[in-house]
Parts: C-alpha cells; structure tokens; sequence
C-alpha cells in the first residue's frame, strides 16, 4: 500500500472520529473557557416549522389600488421583519420574499402567534411630538405633521370634523399609571406637580419634535420600583433637536407615540440635553419588549397586512419526524443489504463507504447549520441513492477490468479513472438542479423547495468525496492485504 493511501486512510480515521461526535445525539457542544478565550457552540439538530411546529404568516404590502411596490422598499422590508422576528428570540426563523408584493415568515417554536403577527405588521413609526399644554392620554389616536406631510416644523392647528378616538395599539402597553421620560430626573410625571390636567381629546394635527430615525439605540430595564421600562438614546442629530425644544417648552407637554396612538405623555420639567432617556409606566414586559423590537429596527417603508396564518402544532411534526426516521432506517438497510448481496466484498466496502458518507453529511448538518424540514430530510436520504450509484459505477468498471485478465491494481486505477466522467457528470447534473430549486425556494416563498435543494447538495458533494476517495482508500487497503489471491475468489469479488 502507497505512503499516499496510507495518510488518507489517517485522515479519515480522524474525519470520521469527529463527524460521529458531532453526529452523537448527546453531543454536549463546544464549550471553551481558557484565559481570554470564550467561546460557545451548542451542536443540536435544528428542526424547521414543520418538524417543530409553529406559525407561518404571510405578509402583503398594504398600499391603494393602482400603487407599485418598489423593489427596493419590499426588500427593505423584508430586511427589517427579519430583524424583528430575530428580536422575538425565536430560533431558526425564515423570512423571504414572495414575488414582487409579500413576505413569507416562518416562526419555529413560536409560543405567543398573536404577540409575534402584531410586532411584525406594526409600521413602527415612533414620533415624539409637540401636545403643548394638552395632555394626551394614554391609548389616544393622533394626527401629527410628519403623518400628514412628512414634514418636521410647527403646523398651525387646524379643526378637523371628527373626533378622535381612543384606541388600544396593538403590541404596545395601555399604562395605568403616568409614563415618564427621565435622562437624569429632568422630565418627571404630570402628577409630580400641580393638580392632574383633565384630558382633551385632540383636534389638530400636532407638531413632530422627532420621529424613529434619530433614535440610536433602544432597550428594555427596569425602573427604581422593578418595572419594565424602555431606555432610549437619540442620535447627534435628533440630541440636538431635542435639547433645543426641550430648552424651549420647559413646562409643556411631550408625548410619545407609535404609530399614530399615544403610549406616553409626561411634562418637560427641564432641558434635556444628553439626548437620552426612559419611558416609563405600567408596562408589561412583553408589551415593553414588542416597542422596543420595533424602535430598534426603525420603520417599514411599506405597510404591510396579514393575508394568511397558519400553526402547525407540535404533535404533527413529531409525527412526521418519526415516520421519517422509520422510512430512512429501513431503505437504508435495504440498500446495505442488497449492496452486500450483490457485490459482496466490494458491496462490503460501499457499505462502510455510505455509514461514513451519512455521519459526514449528518455532521455537517449540525456543523453549518442546516434547518431541517420534512422535504429537506428527503433530500437527505434521496442522495443515499446518488452515493450508492456512483459505488456501482465504480464496481462495474472494475469488474470489467478484472474480466479482461489485469491485475488487480491496474484494474482499480481503470475502474476509478473510467467511472468518474459519469460519475462527474450525473452529479454536476444534480447540483445544478439543486441551484435552480434554491433560487425558486428563495424567490417565491418555496421555503420546503430549498430545503429539499440544500440537503441534496449537500448529500451529493459529500457523495462524491466518499466514492472517490474513501471507496478507493479502502479497496487499496484490502487488496494490498490479499493481493492476487482475491482473483482466484471469483465468488468473493462478484465476477
């Protein structure tokens, strides 16, 4: 045997020792803590929607008959309902668009559907804006000027014909208690001084101080008595638009809100100009933590609707996991028996040659990682079927060597040589297929397509490698044991 089929034989003695650890179910991950070094990786299969169970919805861009959607605005917004669903803290999450006008999302796990379609379809416009000496209560729709014109600047209040009314904004918190934007106690409660105002119920369009995008950063605490409250920090820009109006409106009224509904109003007590604050009140924490998703990552550039939901519950994907697993055990043994009968030593190789091909690809799996749905787990065992034909190709090459009287080296060196145009070919074929699959997968909201594409890929490379490299090392090693003794076992050898 050559010092060359010996290193390779090393190497995948080692590849197969860590691709059957990653592959182990209990694998405990990667866990290292030395000196500077920290790092952490757990090493699970991750399961998509329809082996997990969860929610898929599908979004639409809400616009008047006759409206183009820009591409641009739709990718935009898909950009940032990505970032929302990744601020839900749901794992494995997909979000792609579908055609020219709608989102797909699909939420994994997902334990609260009505808390997650509410923070997606939000528009998320927050504006600070001018009440003057209104107090605005809580709940409380509004007309602003960025709303009206996209315009900052003083709007001179106009009547208009219908009162506004009170309305509770979805994914945000309808306090009890007066909120309270607070940089360093500079903006305190209206019930801090002076009787309670009576509230008014607006009727004008009421001036923007600043909106979303001069805010820099967003997250949810805690205030002095342990309620959730939101601690916000503007930008350069929107510090120095703030300080100037607060400087100039001490005593007046601020309110906050969020796409057109008030969820706070507190008094301007002093100029605030460190350019952050807190809002405070009667919060709950999820309701905390659905505003601050959505000041986070800032506003749609397009509304957008809910055109169709649907939850797929848990027993369902763990019915569909175990009938999987049963249906890949069994064509999986079915195929190693008849590899074995047919081919018998080499049979026996290919065999050992698909056990490693299946810890490597389940390995990589996990490595990557790949979400794994019900078609994606077919992709999977589809490509057992391209790893056991390029082991025959090879076979049958081989074996006519043999039947024209070369030795057996000669033979293998032919074998692999003439076998792997086609075998090049055929699975060059496949892998394009795969590509066109994905970008349909991606393009068109096929999210079961792509998986199917990317687990296929994936078993296909990884078939070639064991065929080529693993098959050949192993019948390397076995005929440089037995030598030319194996012809005269025509029986063994399956001419």
């Amino acid at each position: 045997m050559q010092q060359r089929d010996m290193t390779l034989l090393m190497v995948i003695i080692i590849l197969v020792g860590i691709a059957a650890w990653v592959a182990w179910p209990a694998n405990p991950g990667l866990h290292i803590h030395f000196g500077p070094i920290n790092f952490d990786r757990d090493i699970r299969v991750h399961r998509g929607l329809d082996l997990q169970g969860g929610m898929q919805i599908v979004l639409e861009a809400d616009l008047p008959p006759g409206h183009q959607v820009d591409a641009d605005a739709m990718a935009a917004a898909k950009g940032i309902v990505e970032n929302r669903v990744n601020g839900l803290g749901v794992t494995e999450p997909l979000v792609q668009l579908a055609g020219s006008t709608r989102i797909v999302v699909e939420l994994p796990g997902i334990k609260d559907p009505d808390q997650a379609i509410a923070t997606l379809r939000q528009t998320g416009l927050l504006e600070f804006i001018d009440a003057g000496n209104t107090f605005l209560p809580p709940g409380t729709g509004v007309q602003t000027s960025f709303r009206e014109s996209g315009e900052f600047g003083i709007v001179t209040p106009t009547p208009v014909t219908a009162t506004a009314v009170a309305v509770t904004p979805t994914a945000t918190a309808t306090p009890t208690l007066t909120p309270t934007i607070t940089p360093t106690a500079v903006l305190s409660p209206t019930a801090a001084t002076g009787p309670q105002p009576t509230p008014t119920p607006p009727k004008r369009i009421f001036r923007t101080v600043i909106t979303g995008q001069h805010l820099q950063t967003a997250q949810v605490g805690q205030d002095e008595y342990g309620r959730p409250q939101i601690n916000f920090k503007l930008t350069d820009e929107g510090a120095k638009i703030f300080g100037a109006f607060t400087s100039a409106n001490v005593g007046r009224y601020l309110a906050i809100a969020m796409d057109g509904v008030i969820i706070s109003c507190p008094r301007i007590e002093s100029a605030i100009t460190e350019g952050s604050g807190r809002i405070t009140g009667d919060f709950k924490l999820s309701e905390a933590r659905s505003i601050v998703i959505q000041l986070r990552y800032g506003a749609l550039p397009v509304p957008l609707k809910v055109i169709q939901n649907r939850t797929v519950g848990p027993t369902l994907g763990q019915d569909s996991v175990n009938q999987s697993t049963r249906a890949g055990i069994i064509g999986v043994i079915v195929v190693l028996l008849f590899m074995l009968t047919y081919y018998r030593l080499h049979g026996f190789v290919a065999d050992i040659a698909l056990v490693i091909y299946a810890l490597v690809t389940f390995a990589l799996f996990k490595l990557i990682p790949v979400t794994l749905t019900l078609p994606g787990v077919t992709g999977f065992l589809f490509s057992v079927g391209t790893a056991v034909d390029a082991n025959i190709l090879i076979f049958e090459r081989l074996k006519e060597e043999l039947r024209q009287g070369k030795r057996f080296s000669s033979a293998i060196q032919a074998g692999f040589d003439r076998a792997w145009t086609s075998i090049r070919d055929s699975n060059l074929s496949t892998m394009i297929t795969c590509a066109i699959l994905y970008w349909f997968g991606s393009n068109f909201g096929a999210s079961m397509v792509k998986g199917f594409a990317v687990t296929l890929f994936l078993g296909v490379m990884v078939s070639m490698f064991t065929a080529i490299t693993v098959t050949r090392t192993i019948i390397h090693l076995l005929y440089a044991i037995g030598g030319e003794r194996l012809r005269s076992s025509k029986w063994l050898i399956g001419l």
